[in-house]
């Protein structure tokens, strides 16, 4: 068992530097053989097989005769495994692919919210008051503000009541990892995402599904608007070199 377990440890770890090299394009478009990358990682070909099965069962890599192994697009990776989420967040990310995150959050966590109000539990409720207290008490930049605006929908999420919902939780969380740090910090934007927040949390509180969905909307409207501006704002990406 313990043999197992650590095999299995190792195969994460594995995955883990894979997905660290391709998302830092580190090889291309097609990865190495299995003895070079098993040389590169110090493990056996077994170990190298498995963590790469795995990839190849998450949408991630494409075996192609005579090609190799080759990496799909980012857009082909099974977003609804919480690993593969994860991952994905890791890359830098690109307005599209920002785009669709804001669409992804306007779908659940709106729904979530209401549903929150009409049905969570007063303890849930409570537990959300709580991370907005915590959410509020630190400023952007800050240790712990990250933590604490996560904490704080994910507790929505959880008060919603909604299973599905609770798995799509990975993915929020990875939003609001690449939202917040892109998100302007300037006078007045922390004070009106308290605001903001506070509005969903007493329409919660108030029980009135209806404008608990409005007010995480408008939440979110809020956050995309702070990301739409920084990228407009940011320089333009170099053009790609020229092939010869």
């Amino acid at each position: 068992m313990e043999q197992a377990n650590k095999e299995r440890s190792l195969v994460s770890k594995v995955m883990d530097g894979l997905v660290t090299g391709i998302v830092e394009e580190k090889y291309g478009a097609i990865l190495p053989p299995q003895d070079v990358l098993s040389k590169e990682f110090d493990v056996s070909r077994t170990v190298m097989r498995e963590a790469l099965s795995m990839l190849l069962a998450r949408d991630m890599l494409d075996v192609r005769p005579k090609i190799g192994t080759r990496i799909r697009p980012m857009s082909d990776w099974r977003m609804i495994d919480e690993d593969v989420v994860n991952w994905r967040f890791r890359a830098k990310p690109d307005p599209l692919f920002l785009r669709d995150v804001i669409e992804f959050r306007i779908l659940i966590e709106p729904r979530a919210a209401a549903q929150a109000a009409s049905r969570g539990s007063t303890t849930d409720i409570a537990a959300v008051r709580d991370a907005f207290e915590a959410f509020r008490a630190i400023r952007p930049g800050e240790p712990g503000y990250q933590e604490a605006d996560e904490l704080f929908h994910m507790r929505i999420v959880v008060a919603s009541g909604n299973q599905f919902f609770k798995q799509m939780a990975a993915i929020i969380r990875g939003a609001l990892l690449s939202a917040n740090p892109a998100a302007s910090a300037g006078e007045g934007q922390w004070e009106a995402a308290v605001n903001s927040h506070r509005r969903v949390v007493e329409a919660l509180e108030r029980r009135d599904p209806r404008e608990a969905e409005l007010a995480s909307m408008a939440m979110i409207d809020h956050s995309a608007e702070d990301v739409a501006g920084t990228l407009a704002a940011a320089p333009p990406a170099p053009p790609a070199p020229a092939r010869g």
